[in-house]
């Protein structure tokens, strides 16, 4: 772990968004992941991180690259726009990380690739929320290595938000967002679009998303409505290998949630996400797939005080998925579960103890999970909290998991659901309101971990006898597992500056390969660094400078361009109120040549600006 000294003097976990805001410990940010119940992050014995969209909307293109300032994420990007990202949590794959949307899933039951294809604009979004480690109990299957929520909320005015810009290779951005705010009634209205000719052939883009989301109170309780689609199409040049291809995805999602007094909640929610895909982009005859695939999700939960500060959760859910695919078939499968949580908090104690069970049934009783979880949190002083939390998580095979082919990857019918057990131990420690400091330990242990790998000679025991040599083929791996050390810091340098540095090194450990090349699962940096200068220059302007340092885990065979830690440096400019709002972006500063997926070239040095038009309240 190279990057380890670079640390010494500043080590810390991440422990919510004091790290990024150096608050004393009287600020009560609340958090809805790893908790049963909205509680404080100050009070969360997980290891949980909160990101605030807002302050971040003109200086970050996305919510990708917010995702960045967490040191345990790695986003496995495709180039720019946000057009197709993957995220990785905690060494574990992409497929591992669950993403919701408000609570709801939005992880693709076609291919995991699609996790992050959201529905919703950046600019409708109020927070992101991050838990680290497994988070099946709650949040159900795909929950192994951690959670990823992203979060709207009802605006508190009304307002009209008008935006547009541009920059290099023919980069252009628009996007409006209306908000109406009555004392019974609230409603949103958001809608964005950016494209690209590209940095290099075959790599342009278009995303369009929209969404509404109205909220109203009654007598029993809010009630919250949304509807959003989004339409993405670009060139996926060396995407899924040395092909000039061609992709574009479309997607709606609609969902209600309904407060039944104070104690249950009952919700709904339908996504549906189709997937054109052209092998060559200039003879779409040779090959092409397309995919439809719908989910369907329902839940109700309950809790039940137990004494003035403690309660018991209960839920049930139920939920479906079925596709249409000229490659993968016509298939359909359903689940349910229940779970119960204890959330024991002891009145005027230092204390906290969190632990739950869930049980999930699949299609037909052929397959049922138990998933357990335990977490608690002590705090030492006012300024000194020790936190540890412990669970199981578990993922079964996505339909391209199952069922793909094409001339470079063969799936396979007969995978295994993947699952493991993993656990953290941590300390938060905020001496004073300008310093805040963490660290945590953890560790993860898989069973039956899913991938795709290639051998160039055959038989080989780990692969189907049906692999071909030179293709990438399915199979289940044993023995993988991680061990690693999460740390961060913030520092308010003086007033209008703050400087943050998060770092995140892994060990991981696999089974003898035997020759065989893993495309998915091997692909985690062993360093991750990531620091921030923010700086308030007067007049409303602000400065940011982001440095991200990665340092791949390099696999026998792959290219030389892993062997060794890249930069990328990102800064902006943004003022920050006033009717008229002008944003700079400067992104690959270091103009490093980097890929993020092996083979994906990533763009080089860019410029992005334009103006926020801010009316209302």
């Amino acid at each position: 772990m190279w990057i380890a000294g670079c640390l010494s003097v500043a080590v810390c976990t991440h422990t919510g968004y004091a790290q990024n805001a150096g608050v004393p410990p009287t600020l009560q940010t609340v958090v809805v992941l790893g908790s049963p119940v909205p509680a404080p992050l100050a009070e969360s014995p997980a290891s949980v991180l909160v990101l605030p969209v807002e302050t971040n909307i003109l200086s970050l293109e996305g919510p990708q690259e917010l995702l960045r300032q967490d040191s345990s994420v790695f986003l496995e990007q495709r180039g720019a726009g946000g057009g197709q990202a993957d995220v990785v949590l905690r060494g574990g794959t992409f497929e591992q990380t669950l993403v919701l949307l408000n609570g709801f899933r939005i992880n693709d039951s076609q291919t995991a690739h699609h996790n992050l294809d959201l529905p919703v604009p950046f600019e409708a979004m109020d927070s992101i929320e991050v838990l680290h480690g497994a988070g099946s109990t709650l949040h159900g299957e795909d929950a192994l290595s951690g959670v990823v929520d992203f979060l709207t909320a009802a605006p508190s005015k009304s307002s009209l938000r008008l935006r547009a810009g541009g920059g290099s290779f023919w980069g252009n951005e628009e996007s409006l967002l209306g908000s109406l705010a009555r004392k019974q009634w609230s409603s949103r209205l958001t809608a964005s679009r950016n494209s690209s000719t590209g940095f290099m052939a075959d790599r342009d883009y278009r995303n369009e998303d929209a969404s509404s989301e109205s909220w109203v109170s009654s007598r029993l309780g809010i009630s919250d409505l949304m509807f959003a689609a989004s339409d993405r199409s670009f060139g996926a040049n060396q995407f899924y290998g040395p092909y000039n291809s061609w992709e574009r995805t479309k997607g709606w999602f609609a969902s209600g949630r309904q407060e039944l007094g104070s104690r249950t909640v009952a919700a709904f929610g339908y996504r549906r996400h189709t997937d054109e895909f052209v092998l060559l982009r200039d003879d779409p005859a040779v090959y092409e797939n397309n995919h439809i695939d719908g989910s369907w999700q329902a839940s109700l939960r309950r809790t039940v005080p137990i004494a003035t500060t403690s309660l018991i959760l209960f839920g049930l859910e139920s939920d479906g998925d079925s596709i249409q695919s000229n490659n993968l078939g016509l298939h359909a499968r359903n689940r349910g579960a229940g779970y119960m949580d204890l959330d024991w908090r002891p009145a005027k104690k230092r204390w906290n103890l969190s632990a739950g069970l869930r049980e999930e049934i699949f299609s037909g009783g052929a397959l049922s999970v138990l998933s357990p979880h335990l977490a608690g949190s002590l705090r030492l002083t006012d300024k000194i909290k020790l936190r540890a939390s412990g669970g199981y998580g578990f993922r079964i095979p996505t339909y391209t998991d199952l069922y793909y082919s094409d001339p470079v990857s063969h799936g396979n019918p007969s995978l295994k659901p993947e699952s493991a057990w993993s656990g953290d131990g941590g300390v938060d420690w905020v001496p004073s309101s300008r310093l805040s400091l963490s660290a945590t330990g953890f560790y993860s242990r898989e069973h039956d971990t899913i991938d795709f790998v290639r051998a160039t000679i055959l038989p080989n025991s780990l692969l189907p006898a049906s692999c071909p040599v030179n293709i990438w083929c399915a199979t289940n791996l044993s023995g993988l597992h991680f061990a690693g050390v999460e740390s961060s810091a913030t520092w308010i340098a003086a007033k209008g500056q703050t400087v943050q540095v998060a770092w995140t090194g892994l060990i991981g450990a696999q089974p003898p390969l035997n020759g065989l090349q893993s495309e998915y699962a091997l692909n985690y940096p062993v360093d991750n660094i990531h620091a921030t200068w923010t700086a308030a220059l007067g007049h409303s302007l602000t400065v940011t400078n982001a440095v991200q340092i990665a340092k791949p885990y390099q696999q026998p065979g792959q290219l030389p361009w892993n062997a060794s830690p890249y930069p990328v440096w990102n800064a902006s400019l943004t003022r920050d109120s006033g009717k008229l709002r002008p944003y700079l972006r400067l992104g690959n500063l270091s103009n490093t040549g980097y890929q993020e997926i092996n083979g994906v070239a990533m763009p080089g040095r860019s410029i992005s600006g334009g103006v926020s038009l801010w009316l209302g309240r």
